[in-house]
């Protein structure tokens, strides 16, 4: 059995993430979204890691070989863990790719058997990220271009319970 992760922070899951995932679902037998906890943006997210799991999973339920998971380890040992054989990474542009491409190489020294994958950004979603899209929810944007439908009011939601504090 192939089994691919397609890791990131997913805070929160936006439909370029959702465009990587459905096109690399088909390429596994199994897809795992796995929500990393990033080094560099702990304590500033707006969902927990948990949280976001749970989001993801109701945006993929359709999808039988898709499973979701959250992980503070090491990426190329979770990948050991899991018996990953492939890193799926969405490329946005340019410049994603210098930052990718470090970190393919990183995982591949410290897991000879893992691959990395970068998969193209469909050409509608280049500009979508979830930074955008909380900046959007900030000021009250519509999401429906951004988001999966599934999970707009919860975005929404914590927005909101953000501004009253």
């Amino acid at each position: 059995m192939k089994t691919a992760i397609y890791p990131g922070s997913f805070d929160p899951i936006t439909l370029g993430h959702l465009n990587i995932i459905k096109r690399a679902a088909v390429c596994f037998d199994k897809l795992i979204v796995c929500v990393l906890v990033n080094s560099e943006k702990v304590n500033r997210g707006l969902f927990t890691p948990e949280e976001r799991a749970d989001l993801i999973r109701r945006v993929v339920a359709k999808l039988p070989n898709v499973e979701v998971d959250c992980s503070s380890t090491l990426l190329a040992e979770y990948a050991r863990q899991r018996r990953a054989c492939t890193l799926v990474k969405g490329l946005r542009a340019v410049s994603d790719y210098e930052n990718e491409l470090q970190m393919a190489l990183i995982n591949r020294k410290l897991n000879p058997r893992l691959e990395t994958m970068f998969l193209p950004s469909s050409a509608k979603y280049t500009y979508v990220s979830s930074s955008v899209v909380k900046e959007m929810a900030r000021y009250g944007a519509d999401l429906s271009d951004f988001l999966p439908r599934e999970i707009i009011a919860d975005v929404q939601q914590k927005m909101d319970s953000r501004r009253d504090c």
